[in-house]
């Protein structure tokens, strides 16, 4: 019996009432689940979501969304078998499968990891230093990033059922953002699982997460100017629903992640028995197989050398013909079927177009590729392999996508030719350059990056450690330009910022400082009566400040730290060649002896609150140090945030350098780690 998927709306389960959709299984044919959505109030669905699930996210911090995503990642990674055998049905093998359950639980892993390193333990982000305005000082302006006062609707491909609303929910949520996600019809059986374990797993707030199984109605006519709507899929249905009346009238912020016409390009280097040829074929076999190449990456068109062609379509015919297709169930089984029916059709009508401009050379897109009798109701189909004589007068290769086990070789005379090819694409997602010739790499890289969101280079160093052409990461940029809808939908904090606010703040710089809890030149400062590194971490105030005595630096003090470190450079201990440097007066100082003789200035030496420091950002040194300067410090208290432990909080402090003039001389940043205070 067909199980019927329900939607998870305003925090409960339900089930349509009618108008029902059959969804078959791509193995046997098999109804394996019915869903709609009948009977859904997506008006009060997106009003939940703005009143409930945005104000609980955004009274977290960013640390605290980290948290969560992490707790809900470990949780998954426990209860993900399931999942498996349900992915099976959408014909993907046990290999298959991994990339999207494993990849899906990976991205969240990875989004809580950045979150706690490169997200403030706030609910705000403060985007570069102050600009001054004004003469006097007084006048200030900054960048802050806030949570928008909105949802983001996410409508997801059918091909990752886990991995594709995993991707996307994880940066809104760290965000602050509460999601509506839309798993594609044709797999939202394995999509649904997946929710019923976020929901059973109660790691969430309230109104965070909500799914719709089926049509989506009336959704999006409920968007506003603070809403976003994140796309997966076609170009015409991308089209669609960025021309949507409330989506374009409002400024709904919309990002499409949309099928291309992908590329490998063998370099001109790359012979048959070059580790890069091996690398390219056993690559672009990958590719068309694995998911039945049903993937918004999959490699469609393949350019060569012209000398190379007819290798490399024996090469790849010879791999291609190796590929075990059935059961996806079965562990020898290499590929499995189309995620359904009507995906097979599409399919088929697709290289019948791309034939129109090309031979096909293996395979047969009427055959299932298989003989099992078993299976003779599923979504199977040849790998199909097609050459294209002259691809600088087709078209159709160009521009139609076969979304499976289907790719199209052509040859190129130049390199400069092979960039042209490739920008008749139109924009991808990503591209392959396979070569070991810096100068082939940098001409097909530099060339074809303008058309591209992402792009991999191959050789015999990397090969063995790739992540493969269609594997996108989420520390990096997975979208792209032109047909590939122009969203940059991962990106590590790329994609977090997306859903934030970017706004201009003018104030004076100490107004800044209490809106932005974060210290900066020309703001007031706290003298203190108590050496600051003598608080703990929740006595110390921002703007805490103190002011050292001065030291004088020595022609015995140089040349003592030359001889000690070994740092003898010319500048330190040659007058004559000093001096024929533009940039110095004569023998200076080394930089990182004024950076000891400052540390010795300010560190209060005796035990105290300050546990470690652990590091200096923005070091930079702007005036030299000669013999016989006097040098002093102030120390501010620029930063401070809560730390993963309890029992000690982080601090930014500012650290200036000056001279017997007042001149600054270094400025930098000192990272600490301060005990908090006992409770």
């Amino acid at each position: 019996m067909s199980a019927i998927l329900q939607s998870y709306l305003r925090g409960q389960w339900a089930a349509p009432a009618k108008d029902l959709a059959e969804i078959p299984s791509a193995i046997d044919g098999a109804v394996i689940a019915k869903t709609g959505s009948s009977g859904s109030d997506f008006a009060e669905a997106v009003r939940y979501a703005r009143e409930t699930g945005g104000k609980n996210l955004r009274a977290l911090t960013f640390h605290q969304r980290a948290d969560i995503l992490k707790k809900l990642a470990a949780y998954l990674s426990e209860k993900k078998e399931p999942l498996y055998a349900l992915a099976a049905h959408t014909g993907a093998t046990k290999r298959d499968n991994m990339v999207d359950i494993e990849g899906g639980i990976g991205t969240l892993f990875a989004y809580a990891s950045r979150g706690r390193r490169d997200l403030p333990a706030e609910k705000f982000i403060v985007e570069g230093p102050n600009e001054q305005l004004s003469k006097g000082g007084k006048f200030a302006g900054t960048h802050i990033l806030t949570p928008r006062a909105g949802i983001a609707v996410h409508i997801n491909a059918f091909n990752f059922p886990v991995w594709g609303p995993l991707e996307k929910f994880a940066p809104a949520f760290l965000a602050g953002i509460p999601v509506i996600t839309k798993p594609a019809t044709a797999s939202a059986y394995v999509s649904e699982a997946l929710m019923r374990l976020i929901v059973e797993s109660k790691l969430l707030p309230d109104g965070a997460l909500q799914m719709i199984c089926g049509p989506t109605g009336d959704l999006l006519d409920h968007l506003n100017g603070q809403d976003s709507l994140c796309f997966t899929g076609s170009i015409e249905t991308s089209d669609k629903l960025r021309n949507h009346p409330a989506v374009s009238k409002n400024a709904v912020r919309f990002v499409a992640e949309r099928d291309s016409l992908n590329a490998a390009i063998l370099g001109t280097d790359a012979a048959p028995g070059t580790p890069e040829f091996d690398l390219f074929i056993k690559e672009v076999v990958r590719e068309m197989t694995v998911k039945a190449g049903q993937k918004c990456t999959a490699i469609r068109r393949v350019f060569v050398p012209r000398a190379q062609e007819a290798a490399v379509i024996d090469a790849l015919k010879a791999q291609l013909s190796a590929i075990k297709i059935g059961d996806p169930r079965v562990e020898d089984t290499r590929m499995g079927a189309l995620v359904s029916m009507t995906q097979k059709r599409s399919v088929q009508e697709k290289v019948r177009e791309i034939a129109s401009e090309a031979e096909i050379v293996f395979g047969d897109p009427a055959a299932s590729g298989t003989d099992d009798a078993a299976l003779k109701g599923g979504a199977f189909i040849s790998p199909v392999l097609l050459r294209c004589a002259k691809p600088m007068d087709a078209k159709r290769v160009h521009v139609t996508e076969a979304f499976g086990p289907v790719a199209t070789v052509m040859a190129y005379d130049t390199l400069e030719q092979a960039v042209e090819l490739v920008a008749k694409g139109e924009g991808s997602l990503v591209a392959s350059v396979f070569t070991y010739d810096p100068s082939v790499a940098s001409a097909l890289v530099f060339g074809i990056a303008p058309y591209h969101g992402r792009l991999l280079v191959i050789d015999r160093d990397s090969g063995k450690e790739s992540t493969g052409h269609g594997s996108p990461l989420p520390y990096l940029v997975h979208g792209g330009p032109g047909r590939a809808g122009g969203g940059e939908e991962l990106g590590g904090m790329r994609s977090v910022h997306h859903y934030l606010q970017r706004t201009a703040i003018q104030a004076s710089p100490d107004r800044i400082v209490s809106l932005t809890k974060d210290w900066s030149k020309g703001a007031a400062t706290v003298p203190s009566q108590e050496h600051p590194f003598r608080k703990d971490f929740d006595t110390l105030v921002i703007g805490d400040t103190i002011e050292t005595a001065a030291r004088k630096v020595s022609l015995e003090d140089i040349e003592h730290f030359a001889n000690f470190t070994g740092d003898t450079f010319y500048a330190h201990m040659d007058e004559a060649a000093a001096k024929a440097n533009p940039f110095f007066p004569g023998r200076v100082a080394h930089g990182y002896l004024i950076l000891s003789f400052a540390a010795g200035l300010f560190v209060e030496p005796a035990p105290g609150p300050v546990l470690a420091n652990y590091g200096l950002d923005n070091l930079r040194f702007l005036k030299p140090v000669s013999p016989g300067d006097d040098i002093r410090v102030r120390l501010t208290v620029k930063q401070k945030q809560d730390a993963r432990k309890p029992e000690y909080g982080e601090v930014r402090w500012d650290v200036e350098v000056f001279n017997q003039d007042s001149e600054t001389v270094a400025r930098y940043e000192l990272l600490t780690m301060n005990a908090r205070r006992a409770a």
